[in-house]
């Protein structure tokens, strides 16, 4: 299970194909670019267990240098381009990256002392890359990813897991996960309309490339241009995130009739949780195909559910596959069944946050169990159901609310496009419940949608959780991987 066995049973097979601007890279024509940048990678010095960090577009470069990096035993950490300075130096610094590959020019006051700089008006690293032999440099072993959480909540961590022993084609529980429970093959065609420098995305194209399928990539996520994608190169395969369901279900019923979706047979979703009428209008739409799993980059475990289970079980996130959930109180101990309380994996993978002791010490309990900093609770079968992140729970009157299910009420309101409701200060309350909204014409937004709103919402959530207070925001700010960014929303009402 690798690129490099699949170069050789079918070499012209598209490994990735650009959704935009349609370049094609064979896996053949993968292999010898992948074998290319180790040998300079080499050359630089670099030697198993050292890092490199990448700051691309979605780009068939992309593919190319991680696997470059995966086989000769390095780690590879993925920017964001839209990074700030600060938090560039942070991931470098952090990450210990020796090599930086940039599709744009790096900023002057970047601190670069120690690193080899490949981007606009440095290296280029694709003509230092091209003497070297197309073969396998003589001392390959699997390298792995360094990943950095999106920073939702505050600074971004780090999660460098251990590097893998063995050979190049051994499998893991992803590819497993994937290959078993999510039937990709080596005829899948999967559609990744996500940035790449984000986990998920990485690790599932990179998950059908070890299987010898072909990977679609968008190079940013559009509506309409996801069907037409589906219906031109019959996608088989797609991961996305509630965000994405939400735009496609918000287009016009005849645009969502123009396209065949018929070759799909695997759907899945994840990042966060997906409203419940969202989910049954995709079902609806696209058949009982969805799929939903639980995770983070950490690794530390996982969930799933398929469409069945979940019709039987609605707005859950699934059982383990991976530890086994806990529900625990503030004390860190195990809450009874259906009580709501922070999730943790017991038994799951162990993980740390690079450089970052107290944070690691923050994520655990005394027991060992992990927890990602999500709440939830679990029924009678086992099956989770998340409620949000412990981080944006307000707290009014001295009643905990979750914002996640208002947000869920608000957003299938169809002059709605997006929401985020956040807890801002209150003298009598200590936070009152506000929410932002994104209308999908911004000339709707003023009292008379604000109203309609709080109308919709009567008897769809309890009076205490009603918003004492609507806003209007032209765009919400969130993050390309589709998670919402609350922690600046809210940082408007609390500075």
């Amino acid at each position: 299970m690798h690129p490099s066995i699949h170069a050789t049973r079918t070499p012209g097979k598209a490994a990735v194909i650009m959704a935009g601007s349609g370049e094609t890279i064979t896996y053949a024509e993968l292999e010898a670019r992948a074998n290319q940048g180790a040998h300079l990678l080499r050359s630089l010095g670099l030697k198993r267990g050292d890092g490199i960090a990448l700051m691309l577009e979605n780009t068939p470069r992309f593919f190319e240098i991680v696997w470059a990096a995966q086989r000769a035993g390095l780690y590879y950490s993925c920017l964001s381009t839209r990074l700030a300075v600060p938090e560039i130096a942070f991931i470098l610094a952090d990450s210990g990256s020796r090599v930086l590959v940039a599709s744009m020019p790096v900023p002057d006051d970047l601190p670069t002392d120690g690193i080899t700089v490949f981007a606009p008006g440095a290296r280029d690293f694709l003509a230092e890359r091209a003497p070297f032999p197309e073969t396998p440099i003589a001392d390959p072993s699997p390298g792995n990813d360094m990943l950095y959480s999106s920073g939702t909540t505050g600074r971004p961590k780090g999660i460098r897991p251990p590097l893998p022993e063995g050979p190049l084609d051994q499998t893991n529980a992803l590819t497993e996960f994937g290959r078993t429970s999510l039937a990709m093959r080596e005829d899948s065609v999967f559609l990744s309309p996500a940035p790449l420098y984000h986990a998920a995305p990485l690790r599932w194209c990179m998950t059908i490339q070890k299987l010898g399928g072909t990977v679609i990539v968008m190079e940013k996520f559009d509506a309409e241009a996801v069907l037409a994608l589906i219906e031109r190169y019959r996608v088989t395969h797609a991961q996305f995130v509630p965000t994405h369901f939400i735009r496609m279900l918000k287009l016009p019923a005849e645009v969502r009739a123009r396209y065949d979706h018929s070759s799909l047979q695997v759907v899945y979703h994840a990042a966060s949780p997906c409203p419940v009428e969202v989910k049954h209008a995709m079902m609806d739409w696209w058949g009982p195909i969805l799929h939903e799993f639980y995770a983070g980059t950490e690794a530390n475990g996982l969930t799933a559910i398929g469409p069945q289970d979940w019709l039987a079980h609605p707005g859950s996130v699934g059982r383990a596959i991976w530890g086994k959930v806990r529900i625990c109180g503030e004390d860190g101990e195990e809450l009874p069944t259906g009580e709501v309380g922070a999730i943790y994996f017991a038994d799951g993978a162990p993980f740390e946050y690079h450089g970052d002791p107290e944070k690691t010490r923050q994520s655990r309990n005394r027991h060992g169990w992990t927890t990602l900093g999500d709440v939830g609770r679990v029924d009678a079968e086992g099956y989770l159901y998340l409620t949000d992140r412990q981080s944006f729970m307000i707290i009014s009157g001295g009643v905990n609310i979750y914002p996640q299910e208002i947000e869920d009420a608000l957003v299938t309101h169809p002059r709605v496009a997006d929401v985020a409701v956040i807890g801002a200060p209150d003298a009598e309350m200590g936070e009152r419940v506000v929410a932002v909204v994104q209308p999908l014409d911004w000339a709707d937004a003023g009292e008379d949608l604000a109203r309609e709103l709080m109308s919709w919402l009567d008897g769809k959530i309890g009076r205490i959780k009603m918003p004492r207070q609507i806003d209007f925001d032209r765009e919400l700010p969130r993050h390309p991987n589709g998670k919402l960014l609350k922690r600046i929303v809210r940082a408007r009402y609390w500075e």
